[in-house]
C-alpha cells in the first residue's frame, strides 16, 4: 500500500531537525491511536491555555468530550483556532559531550478548528468508539449512556488536515572530537508497560478477559 502525505502547510513544516519529521497519516495515525491523552492549546479573553484532555481517533479526525460547561469546550464552539499535541517519551540518550544528550520520542502537532458532533447517532458512535478504544470488548457488559447523560455531553472533533510528527530512535550522535572521550553512552529506555488489573472493593462479577489480559500487554 502507498503510504500517503499530507504536504505541509507554515505551521506544520518542521524547520529545526527537519530530518526527523514526517507528514505521513500513517505514522500519525500510530502516534495518535497509541495515546489516550492529548493537550490543547488555545486562547480565549484570559489568555493562553494548554489543557489535557482524553482523545480517540476515528478516520481522519481526532475526538475529544466534555461537560456542556466546560469551559475549553465552550471556547472551542468559538471556532478558536488550536494546536493539539501528543507526546510519547521513549528514552533518554546520553552523549558524550553534555550539548548531545537527547531524547527518543514521538510526537505529533494538529492544527485547525474542533467542530461540535451534533448528529445524536454520530455521538452515540463516537462515545462508543471511546469506551472500546479503552477496554475493547466492555461495551457489551455496561451500561449504556442514558439520554440524559448525552444531554449534558459535548462530543468534538478536529479534521486532520494540517498535521506534522516528529519522532526520534537510535543512540546518541556525538562529535568526531569527543569519540575519544571515555564514559558510558547509550540510550536508557522507557518500557510502557501496564499493570495487573485491581478489582474494585465493592466488585461482584468476575474479571472478564480484556481486564484479565491488561497487564500483559504493551501499551
Amino acid at each position: 500500500m502507498t503510504a500517503t502525505a499530507l504536504p505541509p502547510s507554515p505551521r506544520t513544516r518542521v524547520r529545526r531537525v527537519a530530518e526527523l519529521a514526517s507528514y505521513e497519516q500513517a505514522i500519525l495515525h500510530a502516534i495518535l491511536d497509541a495515546s489516550y491523552l492529548c493537550h490543547i492549546a488555545f486562547h480565549d479573553e484570559h489568555g493562553n491555555h494548554c489543557i489535557p484532555t482524553a482523545c480517540w481517533r476515528i478516520g481522519g479526525h481526532l475526538y475529544i468530550h466534555g461537560s456542556n460547561g466546560s469551559r475549553m469546550l465552550k471556547q472551542l464552539l468559538r471556532e478558536t483556532d488550536v494546536c493539539v499535541t501528543v507526546t510519547h517519551l521513549d528514552g533518554l540518550v546520553l552523549a558524550r559531550s553534555a550539548f548531545n544528550h537527547t531524547m527518543n520520542y514521538r510526537s505529533a502537532m494538529v492544527y485547525g478548528q474542533f467542530e461540535k458532533v451534533s448528529d445524536i447517532g454520530q455521538q452515540h458512535a463516537a462515545m462508543d468508539a471511546l469506551m472500546e478504544k479503552l477496554a475493547p470488548g466492555r461495551l457489551a457488559h455496561v451500561r449504556g449512556g442514558s439520554a440524559k447523560e448525552y444531554a449534558a455531553t459535548t462530543v468534538l472533533r478536529i479534521a486532520l488536515d494540517e498535521c506534522a510528527v516528529k519522532q526520534r530512535k537510535g543512540g546518541p550522535l556525538d562529535d568526531a572530537g569527543d569519540m575519544a572521550h571515555a564514559v558510558w553512552t547509550g540510550e536508557l529506555p522507557f518500557t510502557h508497560g501496564r499493570g495487573a488489573a485491581i478489582a474494585d472493593a465493592l466488585n461482584t462479577s468476575e474479571m472478564p478477559a480484556y481486564a484479565a489480559a491488561w497487564g500483559t500487554e504493551s501499551a
